[in-house]
């Protein structure tokens, strides 16, 4: 029984660590289709370009953007295919998008601020091919 908690904690520390990268979190929130919790991870301004219309965007307006792209578009799958981590202040990654209207290429730039990994760049262009 002691063993077992033992294997559970290590599994439940290890899981957290792994969930913790904010390249591997905004992955997953984009193949969730979680327009909301993006936002939520936004810094208070955020550079968006989706297919081809770029703005900068409050939180809550990219929030909105988002859902209209994932309204059109539902997430189906994401793989990252490219990380820079390197650089604790800076992180950059392009995954692939693959949705039930085709597939997209998301690159995104996550800055950190006060100890904090915000996302200040989302870039969704229809992948080359």
């Amino acid at each position: 029984m002691k063993n077992s908690v033992i294997v559970l904690l290590f599994i439940a520390s290890f899981s957290t660590a792994f969930l913790a990268d904010p390249i591997d979190k905004i992955a997953a929130l984009l193949q969730q289709g979680q327009a909301h919790e993006l936002g939520k991870q936004c810094a208070a301004s955020v550079e968006l370009s989706i297919l081809n219309d770029e703005k900068v965007f409050s939180p809550a307006q990219a929030e909105a953007a988002l859902n209209a792209f994932f309204a059109a578009n539902k997430p189906l799958s994401v793989k990252v295919i490219h990380r820079i981590n390197t650089n604790p202040s800076l992180s950059l990654a392009v995954v692939q998008l693959k949705t039930s209207n085709g597939n997209f290429r998301i690159s995104y730039s996550l800055k950190n601020t006060n100890g904090s990994q915000e996302l200040t760049e989302l870039r969704i262009e229809p992948e080359k091919g």
